[in-house]
């Protein structure tokens, strides 16, 4: 009786602390090793295939292959890709292609009009038939004028910074 009071006594915090100030690595690995023994042993039941009457050598062809298994290196932390940014050759485009895609122009074109109507500096000589903010951010487009800087992304993390005056 007296051990269980002195069991239930302690506090989350010791157990924590017990845990951290202890950690085996035999705790670690032994559920791995069970997952490990039983694979091993489903292996040999499927190349049994259910026979009784097997040759010494077929029953040490098993024997190897489940070592075989049993040895090998398992993986148990996947480490993360850490994204990096891709660098070309004299501004060279290695991610998508050489020029603006339809989304990246209408994002730019799109972004660069609430600028003007904003009240953003214009970098071009405003033309006569501009009547908005959306057909003046168009012609600045088209003169690559406009100091946006896209990020084009893969899918595995990898970036690259690209200026709009290297899109042909």
């Amino acid at each position: 009786m007296s051990e269980s009071k002195t069991n239930t006594a302690k506090t989350h915090k010791d157990i924590d602390s017990e845990d951290q100030s202890n950690p085996t690595k035999e705790n670690i690995v032994q559920p791995l090793d069970d997952s490990v023994e039983k694979a091993i042993e489903l292996f040999r039941k499927v190349r049994e295939g259910g026979r009784v009457d097997l040759t010494e050598k077929e029953i040490a062809e098993i024997d190897k292959e489940c070592e075989i298994i049993r040895n090998r290196k398992i993986i148990t932390k996947n480490l993360e890709h850490v994204p990096t940014e891709i660098t070309g050759k004299n501004g060279q485009i290695v991610t998508g292609p050489p020029t603006l895609t339809r989304f990246e122009r209408a994002r730019i074109m799109g972004a660069r009009a609430l600028q003007l109507s904003l009240g953003a500096p214009v970098f071009i000589e405003i033309p006569k038939n501009a009547t908005s903010s959306l057909e003046i951010a168009m012609e600045e487009l088209k003169q690559r004028v406009i100091p946006i800087v896209i990020k084009r992304t893969l899918p595995n993390g990898d970036y690259q910074y690209l200026p709009i005056d290297q899109f042909e």
